[in-house]
């Protein structure tokens, strides 16, 4: 019997198992089995949700996460089921740094505030801090130029016993476009040449690692020790050139890339309009023929972005139909003229397969004007996640 006490979503998530081990299975075979993933689960898992994805990462063998903050750190610690690893790539305050430290939480340094910060919140806890050293290379974002690595050196050397050097990186600046093909070369060199000075001054690490998930798919060198992977795992890829890039050379493939995440609803009603009737809010769009309309119960408040009034597409009935009319906070209307058969309860695909047809979020991405992963971290956290095979 259902429980009357929790009443249904309008709308959920679905995560799929199958589809992330096919995304593992691809990304080990194409880097190498000594090759560590980490995987990358900032942005609440790139819309995935942290608290369902990482313990079904873990089932599949990923044992290192990257996250960009320590608010997300402490979420992914908070849940691990293994003796896995996480690093912060980012934010963290300083008063924060002793509990990083204490939960054997990796943080990358990039500044020598930080670094002092960190061997600072080491003494006081009384354990090492784990650390990964981000040297700059050319993106001028964060990470250590040639100067300021010298001081970095000298602090580090000063605090033996405050830490422990988990990882030596860098950051790519683009390297899912060919644009930047000249600007990722340089930044290669300069890495080996930063690693090679760190070790002359008696700094090695664990683990070398500088490739996300564009970078490790278009650039063999850049694999080393570990890669940070992202948008790759939840089956996208990170550009259109990084697609073309790899079926160049395997022309005839089918994609190996699953997508993991799927978004359902339903219909919550149905409704015949007459020739010539303006449909929702405004006169944005006027029927032309007897039309019927399915509501949904999606909007702008569940991430559908009203810039996809009259543009949005939905699966409906085993097939494509439009969106008609404004979207609302809460609701948004549907063209079922051509499924007269759809009726209430009926499933509502906007992003996945149905019938063997696919909205995917490249094109959802593209009517919205969005990157396929600025439309993933926009689904709101309140729409529940589910796992499926």
């Amino acid at each position: 019997m259902k429980d009357l006490s929790k009443p249904l979503n309008a709308t959920v998530i679905e995560i799929s198992k199958s589809a992330y081990a096919a995304n593992l299975s691809f990304l080990r075979k194409k880097f190498g089995e000594k090759v560590e993933i980490s995987s990358v689960v900032k942005g609440n898992a790139y819309g995935h949700t942290i608290e369902t994805f990482v313990p079904m990462a873990e089932e599949y063998g990923i044992r290192h996460f990257s996250v960009f903050s320590a608010d997300e750190a402490y979420r992914v610690q908070s849940i691990l089921q293994k003796e896995s690893s996480v690093m912060i790539m980012g934010s963290i305050h300083d008063p924060d740094l002793e509990w990083a430290v204490q939960a054997g939480v990796e943080v990358t340094i990039f500044d020598e505030g930080r670094l002092n910060a960190i061997i600072s919140a080491s003494e006081k806890v009384g354990k090492k801090a784990l650390l990964h050293l981000e040297v700059e290379t050319g993106m001028n974002r964060t990470g250590f130029n040639e100067e300021d690595l010298k001081k970095a050196v000298e602090i580090l050397k000063n605090h033996p016993d405050n830490w422990t050097m988990e990882g030596i990186c860098t950051h790519y600046a683009g390297a899912e476009s060919t644009g930047n093909y000249l600007r990722i070369k340089r930044q290669i060199r300069q890495y080996r040449q930063a690693v090679k000075w760190l070790k002359g001054q008696g700094i090695t690490a664990k683990k070398h690692h500088t490739a996300c998930s564009a970078a490790a798919l278009t650039y063999p060198e850049t694999v080393m020790d570990m890669v940070r992977i992202g948008i790759a795992q939840y089956g996208y890829w990170p550009s259109k050139e990084t697609y073309m890039h790899h079926f160049l050379k395997h022309p005839g493939e089918v994609d190996p890339l699953k997508r993991v995440l799927s978004w359902r609803s339903h219909v919550m009603s149905t409704k015949e309009v007459a020739t010539g009737e303006f449909v929702g809010y405004g006169t944005s769009y006027l029927t032309g023929i007897d039309t019927k309309v399915a509501a949904v119960p999606i909007g702008y408040a569940h991430g559908y972005t009203r810039n996809l009034s009259n543009l949005g597409r939905v699966l409906v009935g085993g097939k494509r139909t439009s969106v008609i009319g404004v979207i609302n906070m809460n609701m948004m209307l549907v063209d079922i003229t051509e499924t007269p058969e759809v009726q209430r309860g009926d499933e509502v695909v906007l992003i996945g397969m149905q019938n063997h047809q696919e909205i995917s979020v490249s094109s959802f991405s593209e009517l919205s004007q969005n990157l396929n992963y600025e439309t993933l971290v926009r689904l709101p956290f309140e729409i529940p996640r589910i796992i499926v095979d």
